[in-house]
């Protein structure tokens, strides 16, 4: 059983997600576009699950299915979709079951990017919205310590709102300029 455990934000969260998406990066070599530090750990300031949430944005789904030891070898079990169409999910767990990273791998193209990062960004742009997320999420794990499915759920209704405010938000940005490049690694 997967604990709600949430802890003060970490400022070697970059480092961890530096360390292995470029592992990650070496094992899907040219199938992968970019890999990305998306998720709670990548929002500066807001207590989150230790768990490095990354995306890949990968040049083909069924390329990546077939690659699939590629990522076992780095210790990630496939998950396939798990519940949302057209994602590759990994997880990864240390020696004591405890999960420590987490791959949402979707083909370039696909809409979930761009929603992730416009999240990711538009979180880290607004802090009194991060902060908003991060007193609903310690409610939530208060409530559902036990219950990891009842505390995403939990969170569904305010992502979803903040989805349409960070598209927004996005859109209105000079040039689409990102705000942050130092949160991902390009495939060589």
């Amino acid at each position: 059983m997967q604990r709600v455990v949430l802890v003060p934000h970490d400022p070697r969260w970059a480092e961890e997600f530096a360390y292995e998406s470029a592992n990650v990066a070496s094992a899907l070599g040219e199938l992968l576009v970019a890999i990305h530090h998306i998720g709670s750990t990548a929002i500066p300031g807001i207590r989150a699950k230790p768990i490095i949430d990354m995306l890949a944005a990968v040049r083909d789904l069924a390329a990546l299915d077939g690659s699939g030891a590629r990522l076992e070898a780095l210790g990630y079990e496939a998950m396939g979709e798990f519940g949302i169409s057209g994602r590759r999910y990994f997880r990864k767990d240390d020696g004591d079951g405890t999960r420590t990273h987490q791959i949402h791998a979707f083909e370039v193209g696909s809409p979930q990017i761009e929603r992730h990062l416009a999240f990711r960004d538009f979180m880290s742009a607004h802090r009194d919205c991060a902060q908003q997320y991060e007193a609903l999420k310690c409610r939530l794990a208060e409530l559902y310590r036990d219950e990891l499915a009842s505390y995403s759920d939990g969170k569904d209704k305010f992502i979803k709102e903040m989805d349409v405010r960070a598209a927004h938000w996005r859109s209105g940005l000079t040039h689409g300029v990102l705000l942050s490049s130092s949160d991902h690694v390009t495939a060589p």
